[in-house]
């Protein structure tokens, strides 16, 4: 796997794919910057080398050209968290941003204009690739985020750079993390899976099942499984239709030697309200007219034991509607458990995009070994796809 690390860009100009697509406020203030603080390794070590920085990244989803999506918003928090003066270009190809990349000095950094502002990105268009190509010496693909994308700037672009191109550390920290899970982590492996419903996770299941040891399904998804058992689940979310799924999976466990753990009980609700009347219930005999919205105390004292045994675990999924301060509590203590386990030595992935949010809310971001930063491109690793922004560089 060629990284960032085989490569000295002494008076070499990298031309990084970042993943900058941040949230901006109403003023165009970026409200939260964990992507740009984790590009900044990569962008680091080619400056350091004495080589400069050409950054493309999109930004929101724009119908054209449009202001409001414009990069050179997030300029000076660029120049904030890396240190260094940064340039901006109000174009991506062409003889303008050909020019500015010419000029650019050793230790210097220039911000392309949004990617998507030409549909030619997003089609993947080969001309575009070759137009962005001219700009750097070596490409550099940094952008988790988008590596399930096969784009002008994450994949068609590696073409033009045969010898000259590789990971940057955030990407190659995000395979090495995946494969950990997946292939050379430290049994026994974990895998939490929660959410909503079972349908946006079958292929995730069906993948990671040879690989792990334990499995604890919750969430929403866990009631799909309670209910195929014969349990009476209420007016709790289920997938009638994934029955008979859920009862296969259960088979293939058993057949594979994992256990599946799923919540024996359950904080209920008359409402979908954080001022709902609340009650704790055996998760097999919910009344009608109630539904669960969290994992209960015995749930989460037995997912917490399991949690414990484990030295490599995988979190995707929250196990109750977090959102909602009366039923965040089985997700905070599941937290809680990953990190007392990653304390003791354990190796924890956070990913996906309500769990990372739930991280970052309750404070568990230093707590666990590392947080992906791709939504869904960290769901299609795991499903077991080879992403082309990956494959483009192994290519």
């Amino acid at each position: 796997m060629k990284t960032i690390e085989n490569f000295n860009f002494k008076n070499k100009k990298a031309l990084i794919r970042v993943d900058f697509n941040v949230p901006l406020d109403s003023n165009f203030n970026v409200t939260d910057a964990t992507r740009i603080s984790a590009a900044k390794p990569t962008i680091i070590k080619v400056l350091e080398d004495g080589g400069s920085c050409i950054l493309m990244s999109h930004l929101g989803r724009p119908k054209g050209v449009q202001e409001e999506f414009s990069l050179k918003h997030i300029v000076n928090k660029v120049e904030d968290i890396i240190g260094v003066e940064t340039k901006f270009v109000s174009t991506a190809t062409g003889e303008a941003a050909e020019q500015a990349a010419n000029n650019l000095k050793p230790g210097e950094i220039l911000i392309l204009e949004n990617l998507r502002f030409n549909e030619e990105e997003t089609k993947g268009e080969k001309d575009f690739a070759q137009a962005l190509s001219k700009l750097g010496d070596i490409y550099v693909n940094d952008a988790f985020g988008t590596a399930h994308r096969a784009h002008a700037s994450t994949t068609v672009v590696a073409d033009f750079f045969p010898e000259n191109k590789c990971f940057g550390s955030l990407l190659a920290q995000e395979i090495k993390s995946i494969d950990k899970v997946l292939k050379t982590g430290e049994k026994p492996v974990l895998a939490i899976l929660g959410g909503a419903k079972v349908s946006s996770k079958i292929t995730i299941i069906e993948n990671i099942l040879d690989a792990v040891d334990h499995l604890i399904v919750g969430g929403g998804m866990a009631f799909t499984f309670i209910k195929a058992q014969g349990g009476s689940i209420g007016n709790s979310l289920v997938e009638d239709d994934k029955m008979e799924l859920a009862l296969s999976i259960l088979k293939q466990a058993e057949a594979k030697n994992v256990t599946i753990h799923l919540p024996t009980d359950s904080v209920i609700a008359d409402d979908f309200s954080n001022d709902a009347n609340t009650k704790i219930c055996d998760i097999k005999n919910i009344p009608d007219g109630w539904m669960g919205l969290d994992a209960g105390p015995e749930s989460r004292k037995q997912f917490h034991d399991v949690v414990m045994q484990c030295k490599t675990i995988l979190w995707n999924g929250p196990l109750g509607v977090f959102e909602m301060e009366n039923f965040a509590n089985a997700t905070i203590a599941l937290g809680n458990s990953i990190a007392e386990a990653t304390k003791k030595g354990a190796f924890s992935l956070v990913g996906g995009g309500d769990s990372v949010a739930a991280v970052k809310q309750f404070g568990f971001e230093k707590k666990v070994s590392y947080v992906s930063t791709g939504g869904g491109a960290m769901l299609e690793s795991l499903e077991g796809k080879t992403l082309p922004g990956i494959a483009a560089i192994l290519e």
